[in-house]
């Protein structure tokens, strides 16, 4: 099943970050984006989540499609709360008491010691305060998450917790992730997007595998743009 279709997407924000992007994310795709910093790594989740218009081409998205977005920087408006509460404040008000229960269970999922869980998110350390936004994220079971940098401030346990944690999803559940930790994508991903400001390259492989095949199809372009030439 098709969730998001994106065809000759372009994005200016002062320069052009990217253009021509034509990408379909299916449920169950597990898609890792890769890019220099300042390439549109974070600008094009924000646009999947819906946040931002694109400067050209179009998003189609599934009808009744569903979405959580976990930026890199922690809202403000987040930090007085406990963590327990932060993850529970994303769910619809009239049934937050009955299902409480939910954000439990996920932060059971993530090994959250039950004292951190009452305390405010701004006396917990970085690594506790994101994988409070990756639990805030899922309470909803959304269609697709989109996760921009997860592994920050994570130390290596933290790291196998969310490893862990994504490896468990449902089947179904899409996952689109912006990482520089290449081990990281690599046991998380099965897809990777190269985005560049031209011809970027999606890969049905995992990173490694996929930087392997990058370089291929460079060597590739390279050596027909030398034959071009000569001719």
């Amino acid at each position: 099943m098709t969730l998001i279709t994106l065809r000759n997407l372009g994005i200016i924000l002062g320069k052009p970050l990217f253009s021509g992007l034509s990408l379909t994310i299916h449920a169950g795709d597990r898609i890792g984006i890769v890019a220099a910093n300042g390439c549109g790594k974070s600008t094009l989740l924000n646009c999947l989540a819906g946040e931002l218009d694109a400067s050209s081409g179009d998003i189609t998205r599934l009808r009744g499609l569903t979405q959580s977005i976990v930026h890199q920087h922690l809202p403000p408006a987040l930090l007085a709360r406990t963590m327990r509460d932060a993850v529970l404040s994303a769910l619809p008000a009239d049934v937050i008491d009955s299902d409480s229960w939910r954000a439990d269970i996920i932060l059971d999922e993530m090994a959250v010691p039950e004292n951190y869980r009452h305390r405010p998110l701004q006396a917990l350390s970085g690594g506790w305060q994101r994988l409070a936004m990756l639990a805030r994220a899922w309470i909803t079971e959304p269609d697709l998450l989109l996760l921009d940098e997860p592994t920050n401030h994570l130390d290596l346990e933290k790291i196998k917790v969310l490893e862990g944690f994504l490896q468990q999803l449902p089947r179904d559940t899409a996952v689109v992730i912006v990482s520089h930790d290449r081990a990281f994508l690599d046991n998380v991903t099965k897809a990777t997007l190269f985005l560049r400001p031209e011809n970027s390259s999606l890969f049905r492989l995992p990173y490694g595998h996929a930087r392997r095949a990058l370089e291929e199809e460079d060597a590739a372009d390279g050596r027909r743009f030398e034959r071009d030439m000569k001719t």
